[in-house]
């Protein structure tokens, strides 16, 4: 099937293009991202392992492209039957299987970090079946497509390949809003469940709002990878390439967002008066204190607050 759109050594050159000015902004998050995590001492090894591989993968696939672009445009440009535009069609090619293995194991850490993100939440493994099951299909679909990049040679737009691919998109799209979804509910209900007894500021719903920021970030490249796929135009190209780096944006700005709320929890000043309260428990024995309030209501019920110091209570008692 031919392919439309822009010419694929023209999309080639866009992709890397932009590829590298978001992994550039990429390197600037991943920075930012050690910096929180390590802040106070108080380092987080399973993310910062994660904030590594994203990076290591995405290092590699950027290069892997440039090879490639360089091998499509210089070196074998007067060599390869049909030049640059079949060079770069052709899908057995080495530095095309390896670069698009690279992608299908970044989009298998990113899924499988919102997964385990969903099962720490709720605590229950019967929520992340389906999640894990999808995430199986995007590893099966994924690398048996690239199987059969190997085993073929022509456009990937045929549909003996372009099925397989289709489905990793599907599945991975699938994947990625059903586990940033129930993740998502589970902390809003948390935070409205605990809303009502809480006197300070909300610490939950930062978190939640960058969820879904990189949800919506990671599935807004995603549909138009997939739109462009099905329509057979080398859009795919440019999008994917520039999937990789915006994937790893994505999940550096959860990292960070989760960092920074930790570390504002255990470096938050205490006021003068907790201070003092905190002093007075700890050097001397302060004596209880009985309270005793009472309320009329109109419909002559009257409300008794009685308790200690620490532990007010509050009974309601209807009058004689």
């Amino acid at each position: 099937m031919a392919s439309t759109g822009m010419p694929v050594d023209a999309a080639v050159v866009t992709s890397l293009t932009l590829e590298g000015i978001l992994y550039g902004f990429s390197i600037f998050m991943f920075l930012g991202t050690i910096y929180a995590l390590t802040y106070n001492r108080r380092s987080d090894r399973p993310s910062l392992v994660v904030a590594v591989l994203l990076l290591i993968l995405s290092t590699a696939h950027i290069v892997v492209n440039i090879i490639r672009a360089e091998d499509g445009l210089v070196k074998y440009r007067d060599t390869f039957l049909g030049g640059p535009v079949a060079f770069f069609e052709d899908v057995s090619q080495i530095t095309y299987l390896i670069k698009n293995a690279l992608y299908v194991m970044q989009t298998l850490v990113a899924d499988g970090v919102v997964i385990y993100r969903c099962y720490i939440v709720w605590q229950s493994t019967r929520v992340i079946i389906l999640p894990c099951m999808l995430w199986c299909g995007v590893a099966a679909t994924g690398f048996h497509a690239i199987y059969s990049c190997s085993q073929a040679s022509g456009s990937i737009y045929v549909p003996e390949l372009a099925q397989w691919v289709m489905a990793f998109l599907v599945l991975t799209i699938a994947t990625n809003l059903l586990s940033s979804g129930l993740l998502a509910y589970r902390i809003w209900m948390i935070e409205r469940s605990v809303f009502i007894v809480r006197t300070t500021k909300s610490t939950l719903m930062p978190i939640l709002r960058v969820l879904v920021d990189s949800a919506v970030l990671y599935s807004a490249v995603l549909f138009p990878a997939l739109i462009c796929f099905m329509l057979s135009n080398t859009g795919e190209v440019v999008v994917l390439n520039m999937a990789m780096p915006i994937m790893s944006i994505a999940f550096y700005m959860v990292l960070i967002r989760i960092a920074i709320n930790r570390n504002r929890r255990f470096s938050t000043p205490r006021t003068a008066s907790e201070i003092e309260q905190g002093n007075s428990r700890q050097y001397h024995m302060s004596p209880l204190q009985f309270h005793v309030s009472q309320f009329t209501n109109s419909d002559r019920t009257s409300v008794y607050e009685t308790g200690t110091k620490d532990r007010p209570s509050i009974r309601t008692a209807d009058s004689e």
